[in-house]
């Protein structure tokens, strides 16, 4: 069985101590992989490679050069599409029909952000006559990229490409219990011609080696992607050295739909919006807010179609939900709704193991109502194939509901009346909002989220708002007039 390393320098390493993780299938759980355990050692080299990579190649002076590596990193992923889906499936349990589109997602990342490396512009402020002032953006240095279980591929993408297109070099961490496709990527970043140094692999556990990369102190970037309460112990763990965060952080993101809504069109995108990825996604769509007068049929359609998801071996193209990503996961999401069930909500269609399928973290997708808003499983992220679903009566009761909640990251709004989209949309706390369209992303626009769901925003050139320092350039056009302080004599 190979024996998954991390990538320092160029090379394919084992840990320095020697230690490996196992990796397990989460349809079937069987041993993938072992995979090497970093700690605060092989943090250390991978950032000095970084270092050395940042101030002695010439990667972050020569924006032509990156955006040809980016090119050939974004052909790389589509020449070996195949192999990055088939890891996928096995190491996360995702659909293999949605994986092929997370694997053409990362290829258009790093396509996107290989034009953005040479738009890494600034601004001018001219005073005619007197100063011309301006903007450049220079990268800051070294960037420590911690990335999530759920669609590792794609995500670690979302974070290296605006990296490495901004002039910056990086550590990336991926997640223990879905590594793999972290190492297909450094294979493809390594055949592109991406210089030794400028991406580096740390596989690990967060305590042992995310905590060091954290806190190193020749890392000034930290992205992370994740669990609010991670993410607010990083910046804690940052903070002394006033390092500079990304954090996309949890959601329980409101779908609000109204009675003038296409109900059908609402109805896919609400289902589909919780359930894809097998409910593992940070911008689900977790609380359907319907209005009263159509709640009873929009509920009733809802079980049936919930009830019809099919669950069930991820490398079969019919499959729609897979399994959840590992035994401890699906023992927390079963806990969401023993508390559900215990607080009085009724889970009206799924929560159970599927019939035949008694090997894998596999979960019926549920549909839970009768449900109150101070419940935790209308409260809390559950982060798996659950949905919640709530009436209202009237816009302004929809909007306290959909607001009730700690986190701020996404917000669909299902109606037709023209003045009232627009007006709910700009009232929902959240950084994104999705008016009668289920979560289509458009790479140009900020991603991030409010309240408990984030800090800061990526995408497009806001990305570079976080991987580039600003310098202003004051240039004086002639003689301006300039105090003279000690110039009369005393």
């Amino acid at each position: 069985m190979r024996t998954w390393q991390h990538l320092i320098d160029g090379s394919w390493v084992a840990g320095v101590q020697g230690r490996t993780f196992k990796t397990v299938n989460p349809a079937t759980g069987a041993h993938l992989a072992d995979v090497a355990e970093g700690t605060a050692e092989d943090v250390d080299l991978a950032v000095g490679a970084a270092c050395r990579a940042f101030e002695q190649s010439d990667w972050a002076t020569d924006p032509e050069a990156r955006a040809v590596a980016l090119r050939r990193v974004a052909d790389g992923l589509i020449r070996r599409q195949a192999d990055f889906v088939a890891i996928e499936v096995e190491d996360t349990g995702l659909p293999i029909s949605q994986a092929k589109g997370q694997a053409a997602r990362a290829a258009s990342n790093f396509t996107f952000f290989a034009e953005m490396a040479t738009r890494m512009t600034g601004e001018t402020y001219p005073q005619p006559g007197r100063f011309l002032n301006y903007t450049v953006r220079r990268p800051v240095g070294v960037a420590g990229l911690i990335t999530p279980w759920n669609t590792p591929l794609m995500l670690e993408s979302w974070k290296v490409a605006p990296c490495l297109a901004s002039g910056n070099t990086c550590v990336l961490k991926p997640a223990e219990w879905s590594p793999l496709s972290a190492v297909l990527l450094g294979e493809v970043i390594t055949e592109a011609g991406v210089p030794d140094g400028v991406f580096n692999i740390v596989h690990g556990f967060g305590e042992t080696a995310g905590a060091p990369l954290v806190v190193h102190p020749q890392v000034p970037l930290i992205s992370f992607t994740g669990e609010t309460s991670t993410g607010q112990s990083i910046i804690r763990a940052g903070a002394e050295r006033l390092k500079r965060f990304s954090m996309e952080l949890g959601g329980k993101s409101p779908v609000v739909v109204f009675s003038d809504a296409d109900q059908e069109r609402a109805l896919d995108a609400v289902v589909f919006g919780v359930y894809s990825l097998n409910g593992e996604r940070c911008t689900a769509g977790s609380r359907v807010l319907i209005e009263d007068r159509i709640y009873p049929q929009f509920v009733e359609r809802l079980a049936r179609r919930v009830a019809a998801i099919r669950v069930g071996d991820p490398s079969d193209a019919r499959t729609e939900v897979g399994p959840l990503i590992h035994p401890e996961h699906l023992g927390r999401v079963q806990g969401y709704l023993a508390a559900a069930r215990q607080e009085g909500a009724t889970v009206l269609v799924g929560g159970e193991r599927p019939p035949g399928l008694e090997k894998g973290n596999f979960l019926t997708p549920a549909l839970i109502t009768e449900v109150r808003p101070n419940m935790r499983i209308v409260q809390e992220e559950v982060f798996g194939p659950v949905l919640v679903a709530m009436p209202f009566h009237g816009e302004e009761e929809a909007l306290a509901l959909a607001n009730s909640v700690r986190y701020g990251l996404a917000g669909y709004v299902w109606t037709n009346d023209l003045t009232r989209a627009h007006r709910f949309a700009q009232a929902l706390h959240a950084g994104m909002v999705w008016v009668n369209s289920q979560n289509v992303r458009d790479l140009r626009t900020p991603f991030g989220g409010a309240k408990d769901s984030g800090i800061g925003r990526e995408g497009g050139h806001y990305s570079f708002d976080f991987y580039t320092e600003t310098t202003s350039v004051q240039v004086a056009l002639g003689p301006h007039a300039i105090p003279k302080f000690g110039a009369d004599p005393v």
